[in-house]
């Protein structure tokens, strides 16, 4: 019977230690911060989303405003912005390098903005229309001046004046002195230009002197026949 009792002792739970109680009691008041911590964040979230959906309603109710920027704002608020503006039909960006100096700029679908004005938001540089326009003007202008350069590099170079005309004092003006001056250079050198070498007959007394040939040749033909016959 003792063994008996001894043994169902054994089996019962231990009463807690001091330290354990301690623990747990830290580990429950944990929990506890813990979701009193989220409660807040989602308060906070909910809260910053019904301020932003109010400046959001004001800001596309304004017809004097097409834009509207922000100051900095940390990561989930930005976050929630941009959510409220998509919602809303606004377009929204976010600008700045670091973190910390990011902010958010809304602007109304017909106002959106172009590429230069972007380009001069993630700069840091304030948008001014005016400057853009001067800015765009010099960049057509360098274009064309650019176009038309290569046009002219492209284009075949030719002389603007004949260098016969440019130097006729030193080489001659008509083609009758360039020929006197070729042909006094020939018989110099005892050459004979192919114009003085060429035949200069008429095509009938050539026909005749060729005939005259033939008739020779043919009469010297029956006198060799003949005498070969005797």
């Amino acid at each position: 019977m003792a063994d008996l009792l001894g043994s169902i002792l054994s089996s019962m739970e231990k009463p807690p230690t001091v330290h354990n109680q301690e623990s747990r009691r830290k580990a429950r008041e944990q929990e506890a911060r813990l979701k009193k911590m989220e409660e807040d964040e989602k308060r906070k979230k909910a809260e910053f989303r019904k301020k932003m959906e109010k400046e959001v309603s004001h800001f596309i109710q304004d017809s004097t405003q097409k834009k509207k920027k922000y100051k900095p704002m940390g990561k989930i608020e930005r976050s929630i912005l941009h959510d409220v503006a998509e919602v809303a039909g606004l377009t929204s960006f976010s600008f700045g390098e670091e973190e910390e100096s990011r902010y958010v700029m809304l602007f109304k679908k017909e106002f959106a903005p172009l590429d230069d004005e972007l380009e001069a938001y993630r700069k840091g540089e304030e948008w001014d229309p005016q400057k853009a326009e001067e800015r765009r003007k010099l960049k057509e202008q360098a274009a064309l001046e650019m176009e038309a350069s290569s046009r002219v590099q492209k284009r075949p170079v030719s002389p603007n004046s004949n260098y016969r005309d440019k130097y006729s004092h030193l080489i001659g003006t008509s083609s009758a002195k360039d020929a006197a001056h070729t042909l006094q250079a020939n018989e110099s050198y005892g050459c004979v230009p192919v114009a003085n070498k060429r035949d200069t007959r008429s095509i009938e007394e050539a026909m005749n002197e060729i005939r005259a040939k033939k008739r020779l040749k043919k009469g010297e033909e029956e006198a060799a026949s003949s005498g070969s016959n005797v």
